[in-house]
Parts: C-alpha cells; structure tokens; sequence
C-alpha cells in the first residue's frame, strides 16, 4: 500500500485554518466523511486518546496524529497544511504547519505501524516538508506524495 493512494484530494487541505489540535484533528477526520461516515466518532475518540498519552507532534513542524478505531475496516488517511501553524505540544516545541492523520481498525496492528514508519520516513525530508508547504492545491499535494514515493522506492 501506498501512502498517496490512502489520500484523495477531498482529504488534503491545503490551508486549513484552526486554532489548535482537537480542531485540526477533527477537520481532518470529517474530510474523511464518506469513508467512514458511521465511525466518525470512534476514530476521533482513538486519535485523542493516543493524543492524550503522548503528542504526536514529531518536531520541524510535523504532526502524525493516528489511531486504531472501531468500526473501520481498512486504513485511512488525511493531509493538512496549516495556515498559521498551530502550537501542538511538539517535542521540538516548535508551532506544526503540516498534519498526516492515520486511522486503522484495531485488528490491523502490524500493518497500521509499517504505514506510520513509511510516513514518517517520507516526511523527515526537509525538501520533501519545504516541497509540500509550496503546494496550494490538493491535487499538488497529491502528485508531491506520488512522486517522493516513486523517488523513494529507487532508492
């Protein structure tokens, strides 16, 4: 699976505007509406819980909220750019400006790390974030994830 593959262009918000984390976390789950309409409620629950045990917010203005939910039956995903950056608890203490949320179901353990390891990697490339934040659309932010992953994979 790949990580622009878990993305359409209706669940990348290109300037989205909130006030701090719960916002954005939820913003991002309801761009998720027609994929898991029913569930809603349990993936915001499992995200700020996770939250709550530790910030997901991974330093150089990255966040990776995620969680494992009830009533999903396979892994979904959400991309924001922020407009201003938000204060997020981030380990670094600096303000997050990009958010990549992950939902899976609870039975999906392994495969729910392996998506958040492949994230990560891809967006602990500072040309990849500064790339991202030039976007201004979703569909460049769609095709921005297609081809650092096609690089990424030759490598």
């Amino acid at each position: 699976m790949k990580i622009h593959e878990l993305l359409g262009e209706e669940n990348i918000l290109p300037q989205l505007q909130v006030s701090n984390k719960q916002e954005a976390i939820k913003k991002l789950i309801n761009s998720l509406s027609l994929q898991v309409d029913n569930a809603k409620k349990s993936c915001v629950k499992a995200v700020l819980e996770r939250e709550s045990i530790m910030s997901t917010g991974v330093g150089k203005g990255l966040a990776i909220p995620h969680g494992k939910a009830k009533g999903i039956d396979k892994t979904y995903a959400a991309f924001a750019k922020l407009d201003p950056p938000i204060e997020y608890d981030a380990i670094d203490g600096e303000p997050v400006q990009l958010i990549f949320l992950l939902v899976g179901p609870e039975s999906q353990n392994s495969l729910h790390i392996k998506m958040l390891s492949r994230i990560s990697r891809l967006l602990n490339s500072a040309s990849f974030r500064e790339r991202l934040i030039q976007c201004q659309s979703s569909k460049e932010m769609r095709d921005a994830f297609k081809l650092e992953e096609e690089q990424f994979i030759r490598i």
